[in-house]
Protein backbone atom coordinates (compact mmCIF):
# COMPACT_ATOMS: atom_id res chain seq x y z
CA UNK A 1 0.00 0.00 0.00
CA UNK A 2 2.79 2.28 0.97
CA UNK A 3 6.02 2.72 -1.36
CA UNK A 4 9.55 3.99 -1.89
CA UNK A 5 10.95 4.86 -4.79
CA UNK A 6 14.44 6.46 -5.07
CA UNK A 7 16.51 7.50 -8.23
CA UNK A 8 19.98 9.74 -8.70
CA UNK A 9 22.32 7.67 -8.08
CA UNK A 10 25.06 6.53 -10.37
CA UNK A 11 28.66 6.69 -10.82
CA UNK A 12 31.04 9.68 -9.79
CA UNK A 13 34.69 10.67 -9.99
CA UNK A 14 35.79 11.49 -6.28
CA UNK A 15 34.95 14.85 -4.80
CA UNK A 16 32.28 15.02 -7.50
CA UNK A 17 28.04 15.57 -6.05
CA UNK A 18 25.25 13.37 -6.43
CA UNK A 19 21.93 13.83 -5.30
CA UNK A 20 19.10 11.00 -4.30
CA UNK A 21 15.39 11.81 -4.12
CA UNK A 22 13.22 9.18 -2.83
CA UNK A 23 9.22 9.91 -3.07
CA UNK A 24 6.35 8.25 -0.94
CA UNK A 25 3.78 7.03 -1.97
CA UNK A 26 0.37 5.17 -1.14
CA UNK A 27 -1.68 5.76 1.46
CA UNK A 28 -0.27 7.70 3.44
CA UNK A 29 -1.72 9.86 6.73
CA UNK A 30 1.56 11.04 7.79
CA UNK A 31 4.75 10.68 7.92
CA UNK A 32 7.50 11.18 11.09
CA UNK A 33 11.18 10.36 10.64
CA UNK A 34 12.68 9.60 6.46
CA UNK A 35 16.10 9.19 6.12
CA UNK A 36 18.57 7.24 4.21
CA UNK A 37 20.69 4.36 4.92
CA UNK A 38 23.51 2.92 3.29
CA UNK A 39 25.03 -0.85 2.96
CA UNK A 40 28.57 -1.12 1.15
CA UNK A 41 29.36 -4.99 0.30
CA UNK A 42 29.98 -7.13 3.66
CA UNK A 43 28.92 -4.54 5.72
CA UNK A 44 25.93 -3.71 7.60
CA UNK A 45 23.71 -1.34 6.89
CA UNK A 46 24.01 2.16 8.40
CA UNK A 47 22.45 5.33 9.11
CA UNK A 48 23.70 8.39 6.65
CA UNK A 49 21.03 11.22 7.39
CA UNK A 50 17.71 11.72 9.25
CA UNK A 51 14.85 14.05 9.02
CA UNK A 52 11.84 14.32 11.35
CA UNK A 53 8.82 16.31 10.51
CA UNK A 54 9.62 19.18 11.93
CA UNK A 55 12.81 19.54 9.91
CA UNK A 56 15.47 18.33 13.21
CA UNK A 57 18.17 16.46 11.16
CA UNK A 58 20.90 13.95 12.30
CA UNK A 59 24.01 12.85 10.40
CA UNK A 60 26.86 10.09 10.48
CA UNK A 61 29.63 11.67 11.71
CA UNK A 62 31.38 10.42 8.29
CA UNK A 63 29.36 12.49 6.16
CA UNK A 64 28.95 15.77 8.45
CA UNK A 65 29.87 19.01 6.44
CA UNK A 66 29.57 17.50 3.15
CA UNK A 67 25.92 15.53 2.47
CA UNK A 68 22.90 17.77 3.14
CA UNK A 69 19.35 15.69 4.01
CA UNK A 70 15.73 17.73 3.12
CA UNK A 71 12.26 16.85 2.92
CA UNK A 72 9.15 18.60 0.92
CA UNK A 73 6.44 17.65 3.40
CA UNK A 74 3.59 18.33 0.88
CA UNK A 75 4.97 15.76 -1.43
CA UNK A 76 6.36 12.99 0.71
CA UNK A 77 9.66 13.52 -0.64
CA UNK A 78 12.97 13.46 1.01
CA UNK A 79 16.41 14.12 -1.15
CA UNK A 80 20.46 14.07 -0.14
CA UNK A 81 22.36 16.38 -1.61
CA UNK A 82 25.68 14.53 -1.89
CA UNK A 83 28.98 16.44 -1.98
CA UNK A 84 32.69 15.96 -1.85
CA UNK A 85 32.23 12.42 -2.51
CA UNK A 86 35.01 9.66 -1.35
CA UNK A 87 35.37 6.11 -2.73
CA UNK A 88 34.36 5.01 0.83
CA UNK A 89 31.01 6.60 0.26
CA UNK A 90 30.41 3.85 -2.54
CA UNK A 91 27.43 1.75 -1.73
CA UNK A 92 23.58 0.74 -2.18
CA UNK A 93 21.76 3.66 -0.45
CA UNK A 94 18.04 2.90 0.92
CA UNK A 95 15.38 5.42 1.28
CA UNK A 96 13.33 4.89 4.68
CA UNK A 97 10.12 6.16 6.11
CA UNK A 98 8.38 6.17 9.28
CA UNK A 99 4.68 6.13 8.04
CA UNK A 100 1.21 5.80 8.99
CA UNK A 101 -1.61 4.83 6.97
CA UNK A 102 -5.18 5.32 6.59
CA UNK A 103 -6.96 3.59 8.62
CA UNK A 104 -4.22 2.20 11.04
CA UNK A 105 -3.28 2.80 14.55
CA UNK A 106 0.40 1.77 13.85
CA UNK A 107 3.10 3.46 12.68
CA UNK A 108 5.69 1.04 10.43
CA UNK A 109 8.98 1.96 8.91
CA UNK A 110 8.95 1.01 4.82
CA UNK A 111 12.27 0.96 2.72
CA UNK A 112 13.19 1.63 -1.07
CA UNK A 113 14.66 -0.59 -3.19
CA UNK A 114 18.08 1.24 -3.11
CA UNK A 115 19.80 2.84 -5.66
CA UNK A 116 23.87 2.07 -6.36
CA UNK A 117 26.22 4.54 -5.72
CA UNK A 118 29.83 4.33 -6.97
CA UNK A 119 32.42 6.63 -6.51
CA UNK A 120 35.49 6.00 -8.58
CA UNK A 121 39.38 7.22 -7.39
Amino acid sequence: QVQLVESGGGLVQAGGSLRLSCAASGSILNINAMGWYRQAPGKQRELVARIVSSGSTNYADSVKGRFTISRDNAKNMVSLQMNSLKPEDTAVYFCNANILSHGSVRWFDSWGQGTQVTVSS
